[in-house]
């Protein structure tokens, strides 16, 4: 069977080479960079950035398929350079000889030859002196005409994908055309919060804003703080870190979020380098394992982040779109990403996100009330209050309010401590602990607290002296699978230096030794599964160090206190002092936040008394 026949052949049945016409060039090259509307509005707004505007509308039709118009007030072009500038590889952004230090977004002058190949293009600019305008329609250029404009460039595109109409079969609906040009302008309006950005859906004759972002004033982090607190909202800048590191030449700055206000999908991770916005999945590893002891597996971190390099450390010329980077030396990328993160993670002490309270006081809110006209009698009330107290109805209503005497009122309480998490009061179901503060209160989860305690001391206890082990007085078998023996086995060096030591018993079976002596007394096979389940989940990773910290994570729940057991008054606020003294305290060890602040003023709008 023929599994491929030419389709261009001669007289003799060989095939005819043939050299493609221009046209024919382009339209393939649009195919490369110009996929959707989308990504022909992101070389068009680099384009005005390169040019040096501080202001850039973008009007769209139709999603994108029947017109783009990108208005800026940047230095514009001159009559004599239009031409030029839809020549494929023309470009004013660099010569021959920076091909390794590139500091703009486009400099391979594909895009406008491109979208003219594919499109109806017209450019109007102006430099100096008077405006000019050119056309481009199926790469067939106009003669350049004088025009009217005050400053900048307008670039409008028009039926889109009309000279190829095979590509129009491929693109989605108009809503999620218009989605997907909506996060391109919030990507680039990250990158540059100095610059003014606006979008507007003109379909049907009226400009309908979609997006919306002035130019932000003060310092560059000032600045990038109030964009993004307009781009992606205030929740996630009152829960953010800033972030500012440098090491080996590299740095990065921007903002990355407290881990109990992590997501439940990558959506609202924005990183760029020197400013580009890129999808570089080395990147994105590194921001994940940054909070791999602080978020479990299904939650990921919100972050916007820019690596700045010197341009010849980085190569942005290895994908058509400019979405993937290569570093010259991505170790130290990845490395300064995760000490930067890291660190500041730290620094956060036992802070803990907003949200959580907010979410807290959401569920404390009562459900609306259903007011009637005809308002219940004294008897009504009398019989409901008797169904839920027995008696209520029989004892007499003078005395159901009576003031206390003075030989029952109780002694004055001391004022809580002056700490952060305050002083203890009282346990809730043998697992909640209420602590009072200067501002309001404090609700506990005392397993989640005191797991993340447990780890960060067996984390600190590993690093500077190395685990104590505890020779068991005899040791414990645990009969398990011929794939989980063979597994745990494997990894009983990295299980040693953790202060578990086990060693093969015959068959199947495994005999514990040594447990940690910080956790005291546990239960070996139930510590041993657990183990097992996340190495299970931590697949083949060569990663010792992270294969290190997961283990420690399950022997700290193993280590902690459980949940129904009573404490002490000095217990609860010895838990409480070393949560503040203990970096990373405000989540446990899977994300999720150990306690839940609530100020006065919440509590008192809760009683309807603000």
């Amino acid at each position: 069977m023929t599994l491929h026949t030419p389709k261009i052949t001669g007289a003799s049945g060989r095939p005819v080479i043939r050299q493609l016409d221009e046209a024919a060039i382009n339209r393939i090259a649009a195919g490369e960079v110009v996929e959707r509307p989308a990504s022909a509005v992101k070389e068009l707004v680099e384009n005005a950035l390169d040019a040096g505007a501080s202001r850039i509308q973008v009007d769209i039709a139709d999603g994108g398929k029947t017109l783009i118009r990108v208005t800026d007030d940047g230095c514009g072009m001159s009559g004599e350079d239009l031409p030029l500038a839809l020549s494929r590889h023309a470009t004013s952004k660099i010569d021959g000889s920076d091909l390794l230090d590139i500091r703009s977004f486009g400099f391979r002058g594909e895009a406008l030859p491109s979208l003219g190949a594919v499109g109806r293009l017209t450019i109007t600019s102006r430099a100096e002196g008077d405006a000019a305008q050119i056309t481009c329609e199926g790469s067939r250029l106009s003669p350049v005409k004088p025009a009217a404009l005050t400053r900048g460039t307008v670039v409008e595109l028009r039926d889109l994908f009309f000279a190829t109409p095979a590509r129009l079969k491929f693109l989605r609906s108009d809503r999620a055309e218009l989605q997907a040009v909506t996060e391109v302008m919030r990507r680039l309006a990250m990158a540059e919060p100095l610059v003014g950005f606006t979008l507007r859906d003109v379909t049907g004759g009226e400009a309908r804003p979609l997006f919306r972002a002035d130019p932000a004033t003060g310092d560059l982090f000032d600045a990038l703080q109030a964009r993004l607190a307009s781009v992606i909202g205030r929740d996630f800048t009152d829960n953010a870190l800033r972030i500012d590191a440098e090491r080996e030449g590299l740095r990065l700055q921007g903002y990355a979020a407290l881990p109990t206000y992590s997501r439940g999908s990558s959506a609202q991770q924005y990183l760029f380098v020197n400013g580009r916005p890129v999808l570089d999945r080395m990147l994105y590893g590194a921001l994940r394992a940054a909070y791999f002891d602080v978020l479990s597996r299904d939650r990921h971190p919100a972050a916007v982040l820019n690596l700045i390099a010197d341009p010849q450390r980085v190569d942005v010329n290895v994908h058509p779109a400019k979405a993937e980077v290569r570093f010259r030396e991505p170790d130290a990328a990845r490395s300064l990403i995760i000490t930067a993160l890291k660190s500041a993670l730290t620094g956060a002490g036992h802070r803990a996100s907003s949200t959580v309270g907010a979410a807290t006081l959401d569920a404390f809110r009562p459900e609306p009330r259903i007011y009637q006209m005809d308002r219940p009698s004294p008897a009504t009330f009398a019989r409901a209050f008797a169904f839920q107290a027995p008696g209520f109805a029989e004892a007499p209503q003078a005395a159901a309010f009576a003031p206390p005497s003075e030989e029952k009122a109780q002694p004055h309480e001391e004022q809580p401590q002056a700490h952060p998490l305050g002083a203890a009061r009282a346990q809730l179901h043998e697992n909640y602990i209420v602590a009072q503060t200067a501002r309001g209160i404090v609700l506990v989860d005392q397993h989640a607290a005191h797991e993340r305690l447990v780890y960060e001391r067996l984390k600190r206890q590993q690093t500077e002296t190395g685990i104590r082990a505890q020779a068991l007085l005899i040791p414990e078998i645990v009969d398990l699978s011929p794939t989980d023996a063979a597994r745990i086995l494997d990894a009983a060096p990295a299980l040693a230096e953790v202060g578990l030591g086990i060693e093969p018993f015959g068959g199947n079976a495994v005999a514990i030794r040594e447990t940690p002596a910080i956790l005291g007394p546990v239960n070996g096979a139930a510590l041993l599964r657990d183990i097992l389940d996340e190495l299970a989940d931590a697949g083949t990773s060569d990663l010792i160090r992270a294969r290190i910290d997961a283990i420690l994570s399950r022997m700290a729940c193993h280590g902690s206190v459980r949940s129904g057991r009573q404490m002490r008054p000095e217990e609860m606020n010895a838990l409480l002092r070393e949560m503040e003294a203990t970096p990373l305290s405000g989540q446990c060890n899977h994300g999720r936040p150990t306690y839940v602040e609530l100020s006065l003023h919440d509590i008192e709008r809760l009683f309807g008394r603000r």
